[in-house]
């Protein structure tokens, strides 16, 4: 299994499994994203929603089924993890970055290293990424002597250090004190309005209902709603919808 090409569809997946142990997580999960669409997915915890965005960029190895990433089908085949991961930006719920390393030196490692990108223009883009996510004044901290909300505009900044064609998000907001939200929120919005292919798995409605161009809702393990946010959210086709906005809704 190698490449195919598809310009419409960026990702592709086609009766996708996936199992830990006796728990089927993911049920035969098929979609197809267009190039810059932006996809919420919500759901309940346990429904699949962060493991299939993780099995996007192979960090979880499904059991069936077909995945295919800007052309490339993932299989055990090294070099193809490799080069979907080389084109999609990962961004974590706890941030992920590394304690010893400056915030440049945490944004330039992966161009430099995967890339090949000489010192000086992984710094230069670095310096470019944290800026427009209004983080560059940091530059020379490290992780610990920063909020929670400037690690995570890091944490973005250093996915798009490698100038992805896809961003996943593994709800970036959930381990943020409330009053930091909206500054991640408002860097992923502008991240949108760039035309940025994006997945994210997400509590934060009003995020969905300002910027998806799609909301998937999934529920054990299957995507039981798939419709633009206007008729999600004004019209659920499934009672399992209804129950958990009217739960969000009343937080």
């Amino acid at each position: 299994m190698g490449t195919e090409s598809n310009s419409e569809h960026v990702i592709s997946i086609r009766c996708l499994r996936k199992s830990f142990g006796d728990v089927n997580v993911l049920k035969s999960v098929s979609l197809e994203v267009r190039r810059g669409e932006k996809i919420v997915l919500c759901g309940p915890s346990g429904s699949g929603k962060s493991t299939l965005i993780r099995c996007v960029n192979r960090l979880e190895k499904h059991d069936a089924g077909d995945i295919i990433v800007d052309g490339i089908t993932l299989t055990d085949d090294v070099k193809y993890v490799r080069m979907v991961r080389a084109d999609v930006g990962m961004v974590f719920q706890h941030f992920n970055l590394f304690p010893h390393m400056t915030v440049l030196e945490n944004c330039t490692l992966a161009p430099m290293s995967v890339r090949g990108m000489k010192r000086k223009d992984a710094e230069e883009k670095a310096m470019h990424m944290l800026e427009r996510v209004r983080v560059s004044g940091h530059a020379a901290k490290y992780p610990s002597q920063l909020s929670g909300g400037q690690q995570q505009r890091v944490a973005i900044a250093r996915a798009l250090c490698m100038s992805p064609t896809i961003m996943l998000l593994d709800e970036p907001t959930s381990a943020l004190d409330p009053e930091v939200v909206r500054e991640v929120l408002d860097t992923l919005t502008l991240l949108a309005e760039d035309g940025m292919t994006m997945l994210c798995v997400t509590h934060e409605m009003g995020f969905a209902k300002a910027v998806a161009d799609r909301v998937l809702f999934l529920d054990q393990g299957e995507i039981i709603e798939d419709a633009p946010p206007a008729e999600f959210f004004s019209a659920p086709k499934t009672e399992r919808a209804r129950r958990f906005l009217s739960q969000m809704i009343h937080k």
